[in-house]
């Protein structure tokens, strides 16, 4: 019983990182610190079908704010990183839920898992989900990853 109960402390303490910092127009949103514990953990769809294991966070360059998640997918020796939206993503103790079909994520463009994203792909990661796609003023690209 000893051992249940330092389980349960266990996860009270990790739960508590899973806390939203606040909640705008019903939506869960997440301190940028709070997203990069998750980093290795499982990527859910709203179905709770698993896509993968959250890889990295790329970041808004004009907000500073979580914009995409690098996904690990695919077979071990043919793993791949895919990208999807953290927009209305929430967190739990045992995975991130993003609000996207893993159908949709997987079809998403893809790069090898020690690759960059490159500018020239960011419109056509925006366009896979049909969000809209601006540059900075200067022409400078809008993913950063941290």
């Amino acid at each position: 019983m000893r051992g249940r109960s330092a389980e349960l402390a266990g996860q009270s303490r990790r739960a508590s990182r899973s806390i939203p910092a606040e909640t705008r127009k019903g939506l869960v949103v997440f301190e940028a610190e709070n997203i990069r514990d998750w980093i290795g953990l499982p990527v859910v769809d709203p179905g709770d079908d698993r896509i993968g294991t959250l890889e990295s966070v790329y970041y808004d360059t004009a907000t500073s704010e979580p914009s995409f998640a690098s996904v690990t997918t695919g077979m071990i020796g043919f793993q791949r990183l895919t990208f999807v939206p953290l927009a209305e993503a929430t967190v739990s103790p045992k995975h991130l839920k993003v609000a996207f079909d893993k159908k949709l994520v997987k079809d998403a463009p893809t790069i090898p898992t020690d690759g960059e994203l490159e500018a020239v792909t960011e419109p056509t990661l925006f366009e896979h989900y049909n969000l809209p796609y601006q540059t900075g003023s200067n022409g400078e690209r809008r993913l950063g990853r941290r």
